[in-house]
């Protein structure tokens, strides 16, 4: 029997064939913490009466949630990080003069790399499968013990197999494929294991569209999301200073899955997921049909935070406005992507349009800042959850889309089909 993507990726880094369901202890390519939960890990790390870093080279600090600091807890909060970054010397360290989210901006910087594994206390960790890599979410102790051996302990996962096919059409993007996929599997239907996303479909979508897919494979209880090394990925990685020469796999023909899902693409319409789950998946025609009043419409986070999403904003506002009574706040994922879409001139529409553009931050995504929901308010929003409370008051309410229906919805004051 062959092997998955995951499973040779695995084998290659220790040095002999493995299977899923093995517990095996791993060396890690790269290790991410951020400033919410990298100073827990700090802690640890010095409890333990560590000197150094295993792998100092390998470990990236991006301070993303709170900065700039919004309030005086935030920025005692990131003080523990910048002091250790400047103790240890750490070169893959970011900040405000180089800020963005972690997971856009570590892809950017040519610090993730085809064939790495990578673990962050961060759960969308995950989105780093979308160039070729084991990537998964950990907690902040489980980073400490990376940071002082340079591996951790992994069960191997079992993978599943979703075989997409067809061309998407217009407005369809990624970030509908997952939501179609955690609508028809469930937000546990892939505990502790691989969604490894495969099909013609592939070929037609962009790193941003693999990126927001991968992203949100914890939303379907995930382990890590995988997508394999094509010509796009190339593109994506060939302007890069990359960290470590990629080390590609395929999964082979023979590979055992438990799983395999098939979805047919070329006939899928956006989905919105309505509140309170991601699983919670309708076509945005019902969305229309229910005349869903929105009070805040958000593009941004490490999901669809990223020039696609932006470009795909300006489009539909150009020439536009922003309904009065909607709130539209567009976040781009690192200052590199807000720069070039201020060249492109979408800054421009955007705010023309009556848009705000923040800077790079995870804050309205998780309901710390430059966003929060006040009681009873409803938002369509480019993030991954939206759970009870997940962006600001729990009486608010979050309905999940890409950023296409986004921008029209800031339009109308209703969710929109931007087609």
């Amino acid at each position: 029997m062959g092997q998955t993507i995951t499973e040779k990726i695995f084998s290659q880094h220790i040095g002999r064939e493995v299977k899923a369901g093995e517990i095996i202890r791993c060396d890690i390519d790269m290790v991410i913490g951020n400033d919410i939960t990298t100073p827990i890990s700090i802690k640890a790390f010095e409890d333990s009466g560590a000197q150094k870093l295993a792998n100092p080279d390998g470990f990236s600090i991006v301070l993303d949630h709170f900065i700039p600091a919004k309030d005086i807890a935030s920025a005692n909060q990131a003080r523990i990080s910048r002091d250790f970054a400047k103790k240890h010397q750490l070169k893959n360290y970011f900040d405000e003069k180089d800020m963005g989210i972690e997971h856009a901006l570590l892809p950017e910087k040519g610090l993730i790399i085809p064939g790495d594994v990578i673990i962050g206390a961060d759960s969308h960790t995950c989105t780093h499968g979308a160039l070729g890599a084991f990537s998964t979410g950990m907690g902040s102790t489980d980073l400490a013990f990376a940071m002082i051996t340079g591996g951790n302990w992994f069960k191997v996962p079992e993978s599943i197999k979703v075989v997409l096919s067809g061309k998407p059409a217009k407005y369809t993007t990624g970030k509908d494929i997952i939501l179609e996929i955690i609508r028809l599997i469930g937000v546990d239907g892939a505990l502790y294991k691989t969604l490894e996303f495969t099909g013609s479909t592939i070929k037609h979508l962009t790193i941003d569209d693999r990126f927001s897919m991968c992203n949100m494979a914890i939303e379907a209880g995930a382990k890590n999301g995988i997508v394999a090394y094509d010509e796009i990925t190339a593109e994506f990685l060939a302007d890069k200073n990359l960290a470590r020469e990629p080390r590609i796999h395929y999964s082979d023909e023979d590979a055992e899955y438990v799983q395999v899902l098939e979805i047919d693409v070329a006939n899928l319409d956006p989905v919105i997921a309505y509140p309170f789950l991601p699983s919670n998946g309708h076509s945005v025609k019902k969305a229309v049909e229910d005349k869903i009043k929105v009070d805040q419409a958000f593009i941004g986070s490490c999901t669809n935070g990223r020039l696609a999403d932006l470009k795909v904003a300006a489009e539909i506002l150009k020439g536009q406005k922003v309904h009065p009574d909607v709130r539209l706040i567009v976040t781009p994922g690192t200052q590199k992507i807000l720069r070039e879409a201020n060249h492109l001139g979408y800054i421009d529409i955007i705010v023309d349009a009556g848009g705000v553009v923040s800077n790079p931050t995870c804050g309205a995504c998780l309901g710390g800042y430059m966003g929060i929901l006040g009681d009873e308010e409803v938002a369509i929003s480019t993030t991954n959850r939206n759970f009870v409370g997940r962006m600001g008051s729990r009486s608010s309410k979050v309905y999940l889309a890409n950023s296409a229906v986004a921008a029209a919805s800031a339009i109308t004051g209703y969710i929109t089909d931007p087609r």
